[in-house]
């Protein structure tokens, strides 16, 4: 059950939608009268209705709506070389150069090695970042290995089944060869949830075939898609809504336990 429509409403709501850039004053209102629209879980189909912006959690077709245009997510190819920090003290290439031209002070989502290339998030959204960043809330994420060796069945089952690592148990969510081996190297695809440190390199070591080179094409709903490698872009909207409903989804069972 949605909580009730802020009390502190300010604006309308086809104006905000308007503003969020979901469409025009005059299609946000079409949206609205279709009943395609919520606030609060509850379906809104008056252009009267009022809300708030800075509180009310608005939904179009079931996707959230960012409504604090101060809010900015950015997707990075991240080459390799570069540490996932905004201040290295070893004089290291950084994140540094990748930020220096946003006015908003962005800061990464969680870390990528200096030789793990790939998908990284940049945002000042200190709500969204911690829901995707933490290992207790389990965001997959999907890499592309470059391991020693031809892995046979037998290898590939372990992984799936779990390996005892130095800090505990893992097993893979899926794992998958690409193409045949070549040149002594074989392609896997991984995709795991935990965010344990160097887990991917750690994982297919003791499976037998250590990493040449590791590549995360995924990050929970978000893909890398055709982003070349040091290219930066915004996030669409309906990542941004993807990203909010895994936010949003995390702060209403918190709140019911």
């Amino acid at each position: 059950m949605g909580r009730p429509v802020s009390t502190m409403s300010t604006e309308r709501l086809q104006k905000v939608l308007a503003a969020a850039g979901v469409a025009s004053r005059r299609a946000s209102e079409i949206l609205i009268e279709r009943g395609r629209v919520t606030v609060n879980g509850v379906v809104v189909t008056e252009l009267g209705s009022r809300v708030d912006p800075e509180v009310d959690h608005i939904t179009v077709d079931g996707t959230p709506i960012q409504t604090d245009v101060s809010k900015r997510y950015v997707m990075l190819n991240k080459p390799t070389g570069v540490v996932s920090t905004l201040a290295d003290d070893r004089g290291r290439r950084d994140l540094t150069e990748f930020v220096a031209d946003y006015e908003e002070r962005l800061f990464n989502v969680g870390r990528l090695d200096a030789d793990t290339s790939g998908l990284l998030i940049l945002t000042n959204d200190g709500d969204a970042a911690h829901v995707l960043a933490h290992p207790s809330f389990e965001v997959t994420k999907t890499y592309l290995a470059k391991v020693t060796g031809p892995v046979k069945p037998a290898s590939l089952k372990a992984m799936r089944d779990g390996v005892e690592l130095d800090d505990g148990p893992i097993a893979v969510d899926r794992v998958a060869k690409i193409g045949e081996p070549s040149k002594g190297h074989t392609l896997l695809e991984i995709t795991l949830h935990s965010g344990r440190n160097r887990i991917v390199r750690r994982l297919c070591e003791a499976v037998g075939h250590p990493v040449v080179e590791l590549h995360r094409k995924s990050f929970g709903p978000l893909s890398l898609g055709s982003l070349a490698v040091g290219a930066m872009r915004d996030l669409s909207k309906v990542e941004v809504g993807q990203i909010l409903a895994l936010a949003r989804t995390d702060n209403e069972e918190s709140s019911d336990d």
